[in-house]
Parts: structure tokens; C-alpha cells; sequence
């Protein structure tokens, strides 16, 4: 089974179907884009924490979306500030942590094999010039996959290294990560092929 963020739910975003939803973040990303301005990005983040609203979802939920960057908006932001003025600055840090946003309420309310039908039928044409639409999607449904896998493997090393004394050990860290993360990948093989899929 997928891993992902979505979360159950009846509203209208809930409902809707996933092509229209990466429609809308395709074209309003595009906009924040082409119209990058301070007044743009506040009309773009009053857009959606009304999406988040109607899905359901408060500000917490919002915010924890955007935590992950933190530091890199804090780097980001004086840096554009100090070199290209205020304005710049929020424009392109708003452009981004809005992006990040809409495709994060898109997970929130869409099945992850939802999205994936959506990029087969779309790669569908690919078929021409020898593209597989199914094993593209496959290969992005075992990415998605892979990343909160390795993301608890990561915690739990860090969790046993800490308990063995050797916080600043990068062997303790990096080789039991790599170990079971290969491991993963052999049983991911394995199951691939016990299915036929390992051409």
C-alpha cells in the first residue's frame, strides 16, 4: 500500500477529480509566476487558506505543510532582501512556500493512485515513442513509497544512535540507514518479480 498524506474526507476537494486539481495548481503556479508581485502572493495565500478551508483542514494543518522549510526560508528571504529588495524577496519566498502549499492540499485530498491514473492516461500518448505509462507510474508510486520509508529509517538510526551514546558518530548513522535501505529495495525486487515485473 502507497504511503502518502491523504487524508479522508467528504468535501468538495475531496470530491473533486485529480486532473482538475493538477490543473488548478498548474495554472495557479503559473500565475504566481508570471504576475510575481507582493499583492500577487497575498491574494494567492487568502486563495488558499480558503482551499484549506473548504477542505477541511485549519491552520495547523497549513502550517505544518510549510514547516520542512523553514531554514531554507530563512535563509532565503534576508539573502533576496539584501540583494534584490524587499519586494523580490517576497515574491519569489511566496512563490515557493505557496506552491508547496496547493500540492500539498492536493495530497491531503487526493489518493495517491488517484494521481498515478491521472500521469498514465496523460503519458498515454508517450506509447508512440516506446514510453510504458504503467511503468512510469509504478516507478513514481515506489518513490513515493521509498521516501517516508526512509525517512523512519533515518529516525530510528538517529533514535539508536542517541541510545548507544554516539550522537556524533556519522558511521553509526549513515551505515544502518544504508543497510536497511538496501534491504528495502531487495524485497521491493523480490516483489516486483514474483509478479512478472522485473524486465
Amino acid at each position: 500500500m502507497l504511503t502518502s498524506t491523504y487524508q479522508p474526507g467528504a468535501s468538495r476537494l475531496h470530491r473533486s477529480g485529480a486532473g482538475s486539481k493538477l490543473l488548478g495548481l498548474l495554472v495557479f503556479s503559473t500565475l504566481l509566476v508570471a504576475l510575481q508581485s507582493p499583492v500577487t502572493v497575498l491574494f494567492g495565500f487568502a486563495l488558499v487558506v480558503g482551499l484549506y478551508r473548504i477542505g477541511g483542514f485549519g491552520i495547523r494543518t497549513l502550517l505544518e505543510q510549510v514547516w520542512p522549510l523553514r531554514w531554507f526560508v530563512l535563509f532565503l528571504l534576508p539573502f533576496q532582501w539584501w540583494t534584490v529588495g524587499w519586494q523580490a524577496a517576497v515574491s519569489v519566498v511566496g512563490t515557493l512556500v505557496l506552491a508547496v502549499l496547493g500540492a500539498a492540499l492536493i495530497s491531503l485530498t487526493t489518493r495517491v493512485t488517484d494521481l498515478l491514473d491521472v500521469i498514465a492516461r496523460l503519458l498515454g500518448p508517450a506509447r508512440a515513442i516506446g514510453v510504458d505509462p504503467e511503468r512510469v507510474a509504478l516507478l513514481l508510486a515506489l518513490t513515493i513509497r521509498a521516501v517516508p520509508v526512509i525517512a523512519a529509517t533515518l529516525h530510528e538510526a538517529r533514535e539508536a544512535r542517541r541510545a548507544r551514546g554516539l550522537e556524533h558518530s556519522t558511521r553509526a548513522l549513515v551505515t544502518p540507514v544504508v543497510v536497511r535501505t538496501i534491504r528495502h529495495a531487495d524485497r521491493v525486487g523480490e516483489a516486483l518479480a514474483a509478479r512478472g515485473i522485473d524486465d
